[in-house]
């Protein structure tokens, strides 16, 4: 189960908003949100992705608000690009853009969220094979 469900956008957009939108299509609503969660993870790849957002079958481990936040005003802002219907959508651009700058702050590390787990470093093995490689210029003699 994901970090988000259809039922969650409830709080940030209106059911009749998205039913209009998608035409009672559940399927773009679900890729909405798919894209919003990619989009999270690829600014918080230092942290535990399988805590923070589970997976299809297995829900989260660590509950926070503020990041189901910045989630579904991503997914918002999916579904409102697809048709206005009736919605400001400065206002939803803005809240994408707000979601954004909050998780580009976190990944520089000028935000440090409490309770999320970092990825454990010490499990993870080194790679084999010449994974290194370095040359240089050739060396210049200079002579006046």
């Amino acid at each position: 189960m994901p970090i988000i469900t259809q039922a969650d956008l409830a709080t940030n957009i209106y059911a009749e908003i998205i039913t209009e939108i998608t035409r009672l299509d559940t399927t773009i609503t679900d890729r909405a949100i798919a894209a919003a969660i990619l989009e999270a993870k690829m600014y918080l790849a230092r942290y535990d992705l399988l805590r923070l957002f589970g997976t299809d079958t297995t829900a989260p481990a660590v509950q926070d608000e503020y990041l189901k936040t910045i989630v579904k005003d991503i997914a918002c802002w999916y579904l409102i690009r697809l048709s206005n219907a009736g919605v400001d959508q400065s206002v939803y651009r803005a809240a994408y853009l707000d979601a954004v700058a909050a998780l580009k702050n976190i990944q520089a590390g000028q935000a440090q969220p409490q309770g999320w787990p970092y990825v454990d470093a010490t499990t993870e093995s080194t790679p084999k094979g010449d994974a290194i490689s370095w040359n240089s210029n050739a060396r210049r003699e200079n002579y006046y």
